[in-house]
C-alpha cells in the first residue's frame, strides 16, 4: 500500500484552520457515541431480563467511555488553538451533516446502537492500513475530493483517509513550523489558558506550551482511538470490536431480541425544508424535552467556551466544572428522548439532536457569571409542557444543583419537580450505632513513656492493633482495655502508624517528634471500600491527622469517614481503576484539602498521588473530585450521578 501524502500545511493560519476540523471531529464523534449509548435498553423499565441488562450496561460503559475520552481529545486539541495564538473551537454544524463538509468517505449524523451502526465506529476508529468496511447504510456514494486547488494565502480543507492520518500531518506540521519560525513564535499562546489535570480531571489531558507537549497531546490523541498503530486492548478500535463481538454472540443466543430502542436517525426540532434522512420531533412530550435537552447542551457549550478562554485559574476550574455538571443534566433527559415516540408518522423514538447555536462568543468576566447564571435559572424552570418523569426529574435537579453551586446563597431555591428514587436500597445502621458513633469522644489513657489516644468514630476494625500489639490493645474484655506501657514503644509507634482510619494516635513523652507528616501525599482506593488517605489532612477546615479512611460507597452514618456500612450494603467497585496519567508532580507533600460538598462528592486540593489498593499510581493530581456516593460510572472520580441517586450528605 503507498502511504498517504501528509496535509499541506504551511501556516499558522492553515494549521488553524485544520485543527478546527479536528475539534469539529472529536465533538461530533462524542455526540454520535453518546447518542446510541442512550438508546441501549439498559434501565428498569426497558423491559429486559437482569442478565441482558447486565451485559447491555457494559456496552453503555464501554461507549461512554469512549465519548469522554473524545471530550479529553476535543479539550487537548483546544489547548494545542490557545497554545498557538488561537482560540478552542466548539462549534460544529448540525447533523445530519452534510457530504463533503468532512472528506467524502466520513458520514457522520446521529443513529441508534445496531450491528450498523456500530461497524460504522469500527469504520471511523479504524487505524491507517485497516480493511474494515463501513457500516451498511453510512457509505457515500460522492464523488468529490477537497484540496488546495492553488491556494496559497486561503486555509482550505484538505482530505485524509483516516482520522490518524489528519493528526498525522497536524503533527508534521507542527515539526515544520516550529523548526521555520522558531519554538517560541509557534507556541506564542497566554500558558494561563491552558486546561489540565489541575482544573478537570480528563483521561490523558495535559497543557500544551511547546513542541514536545504538543507532540504528546497529538500522541494521546492518536494512541486512544483514532489511527492506532499498536491496536492495542484499550483503543477506540478494539474496544469496539470487543462490542462487536459480544452482540454477535448475544443475537446468536436471541435473534429477534433489538438490543436499544428505535431512536431516530437525525432527530431535529423544526420542519427541515430538506426531510430526507432526518425525523421532526412533533409530540408534546419528546418535543418539550428535546427543547430543554437542547438548551442545556448549547448553554454547556457557553460554559466551556468561557473557561476555555478564561485565564484566571479558580474563575476558569468553576466555569469548566459547571460545563461539566451539565452535561449530566443531558444524560437523563438524552435517555428520556430515546424511549418516547418522535411524531405520529414516523415509526421511530426520539433523541437529542444537538441542535447548536451560530457561535459561542467569550464573554467579558465581569459580566460573564451573572449571564451565564441568569440562563441557567431560566433552564432550572423548564419547559412549560415538560412532563415531570422520574429521568425529567433527575434531570431538572441536576440543574438546580448546579445553579445552587454557582450562586451561593440559592441552595434552598425551590424546585418544582418529583424527587428521583434512589437506585440502591441501602440498609441504615441501628439507631444505637449511630448514637454511640457520634457520641463517644476519644479515649486517651498516659503511659510512661507516650500518651495513647484511641478515636472509635474513625476506627474500621482493620485489626492492626489487636494483631500488632495485642498486650496494649485487649479485644472483647470488660474494664480497661488500653495498655500502652505493654508493648515496647518502638514496636507501639509502628503499629499506630499502620492504623489506617487514623483511629490510633499517640503523643511521645521523651521529647523526640510525634508522628511525621508523608513525604509524598498518597490515597489507595480501597477494593468494595473506602479510600485510605495519608497526608497532612484538613478535613472541612479542620486538622484532622495524619491518615484517615473516607467513605465512598454513599451507606457510611459517620460521613465523611468510613464506618464499615460498605460491607453491609454489598457495595462492589474495583480498587484497581484504570492508569490516567502519570505526570511528575514538581512538590508531592503539603497539606492536602478535603471539603466534603453538600450532597455531592469530595473535593479534594493539594498535591496527591492517587493509587490503586496494589499501590499502582492511577494519576497525579492537585485538584479531583472524588465520588463519596457510590454510583459513579468513573470512579474513583465524580461523575455527577450523586444528583441521579438522591445523594444525602453533608457539606464542608
Amino acid at each position: 500500500m503507498i502511504p498517504e501524502s501528509n496535509i499541506v500545511i504551511r501556516s499558522r493560519e492553515q494549521l488553524l484552520y485544520t485543527l478546527s476540523e479536528a475539534s469539529e471531529i472529536e465533538h461530533n464523534l462524542m455526540c454520535c457515541y453518546l447518542y446510541a449509548a442512550w438508546s441501549l435498553k439498559t434501565e428498569d423499565d426497558d423491559g429486559v431480563d437482569d442478565e441482558v441488562r447486565a451485559e447491555l450496561k457494559r456496552w453503555q460503559r464501554v461507549i461512554v467511555h469512549v465519548a469522554i475520552d473524545e471530550m479529553s481529545h476535543l479539550a487537548l486539541v483546544a489547548n494545542l488553538m490557545n497554545a498557538l495564538g488561537g482560540a478552542a473551537h466548539l462549534h460544529r454544524p448540525n447533523f445530519p451533516i452534510s457530504s463533503g463538509y468532512h472528506p467524502a468517505g466520513l458520514q457522520v449524523k446521529l443513529a441508534p446502537f445496531s450491528r450498523a451502526t456500530l461497524q460504522h465506529f469500527i469504520y471511523l476508529e479504524r487505524p491507517e492500513g485497516s480493511d474494515e468496511p463501513d457500516g451498511e447504510g453510512f457509505e457515500v456514494a460522492l464523488n468529490y475530493r477537497r484540496g488546495l486547488n492553488g491556494l496559497e494565502l486561503m486555509p482550505s480543507a484538505q482530505d485524509f483517509p483516516t482520522v490518524g492520518h489528519l493528526y498525522h500531518s497536524v503533527e508534521a506540521a507542527l515539526r515544520e513550523l516550529s523548526g521555520a519560525l522558531g519554538e517560541r513564535q509557534l507556541f506564542c499562546g497566554d500558558p494561563d489558558l491552558q486546561v489540565g489535570p489541575d482544573i478537570v480531571q480528563l483521561p490523558g489531558l495535559l497543557p500544551v506550551t511547546d513542541l514536545a507537549s504538543a507532540c504528546r497531546a497529538i500522541q494521546t490523541i492518536v494512541e486512544q482511538g483514532e489511527g492506532s498503530q499498536a491496536d492495542t486492548a484499550n483503543s477506540h478500535f478494539q474496544r469496539f470490536i470487543g462490542i462487536r463481538t459480544a452482540h454477535e454472540r448475544l443475537m446468536a443466543e436471541r435473534p429477534d431480541f433489538s438490543p436499544a430502542h428505535p431512536a431516530a436517525h437525525n432527530p431535529v426540532m423544526r420542519r427541515p425544508p430538506d426531510p430526507k434522512g432526518k425525523v421532526w420531533v412533533q409530540l408534546d412530550a419528546p418535543r418539550s424535552a428535546l427543547d430543554l435537552g437542547n438548551a442545556v447542551y448549547n448553554h454547556m457549550l457557553r460554559f466551556l467556551a468561557q473557561g476555555f478562554g478564561e485565564t484566571q485559574r479558580e474563575r476558569k476550574r468553576d466555569l469548566i466544572n459547571a460545563g461539566i455538571d451539565l452535561m449530566f443534566a443531558i444524560d437523563p433527559l438524552a435517555k428520556e428522548l430515546a424511549r418516547l415516540r418522535a411524531n405520529d408518522t414516523d415509526d421511530c423514538h426520539a433523541g437529542l439532536s444537538f441542535a447548536t447555536l451560530r457561535s459561542y462568543p467569550v464573554i467579558h468576566p465581569d459580566v460573564a457569571q451573572a449571564t451565564l447564571v441568569t440562563r441557567l435559572a431560566e433552564l432550572c424552570e423548564g419547559n412549560p409542557k415538560l412532563e415531570r418523569t422520574p429521568r425529567v426529574a433527575a434531570a431538572l435537579a441536576a440543574l438546580s444543583a448546579t445553579h445552587a453551586r454557582l450562586s451561593p446563597g440559592t441552595a434552598d431555591m425551590p424546585v418544582a419537580v418529583a424527587q428521583p428514587e434512589k437506585p440502591v436500597d441501602v440498609p441504615a445502621p441501628t439507631e444505637e450505632a449511630v448514637a454511640v458513633t457520634a457520641n463517644s469522644e476519644p479515649e486517651v489513657v498516659e503511659g510512661t513513656e507516650m500518651r495513647l489516644i484511641f478515636d472509635a468514630k474513625r476506627c474500621i476494625h482493620a485489626r492492626f492493633c489487636v494483631t500488632g500489639a495485642p498486650k496494649t490493645f485487649l479485644a472483647n474484655v470488660q474494664g480497661p482495655w488500653l495498655h500502652p506501657d505493654r508493648t515496647p514503644l518502638a514496636r507501639l509507634i509502628e503499629v499506630a502508624h499502620a492504623c489506617p482510619s487514623g483511629a490510633v494516635q499517640y503523643r511521645r513523652k521523651d521529647g523526640q517528634p510525634d508522628e511525621a507528616a508523608p513525604e509524598v501525599n498518597l490515597l489507595h482506593v480501597r477494593e468494595n471500600g473506602p479510600y485510605a488517605v495519608r497526608a497532612p489532612l484538613v478535613l472541612s477546615g479542620q486538622d484532622a491527622g495524619f491518615r484517615a479512611t473516607l467513605c465512598r460507597c454513599g451507606a457510611s452514618a459517620n460521613k465523611p469517614f468510613c464506618d464499615g456500612s460498605h460491607q453491609a450494603a454489598s457495595f462492589s467497585a474495583s480498587g484497581e481503576p484504570v492508569t490516567i496519567s502519570l505526570d511528575a508532580l514538581s512538590v508531592r507533600d503539603g497539606p492536602l484539602r478535603v471539603d466534603p460538598q453538600q450532597n455531592g462528592p469530595l473535593q479534594v486540593s493539594g498535591n496527591l498521588e492517587i493509587c490503586s489498593g496494589t499501590g499502582r499510581v492511577v494519576q497525579r493530581v492537585t485538584q479531583a473530585k472524588l465520588c463519596r456516593c457510590g454510583q459513579s460510572k468513573s470512579k474513583p472520580f465524580c461523575d455527577g450521578s450523586h444528583r441521579a441517586a438522591g445523594f444525602v450528605a453533608a457539606g464542608a
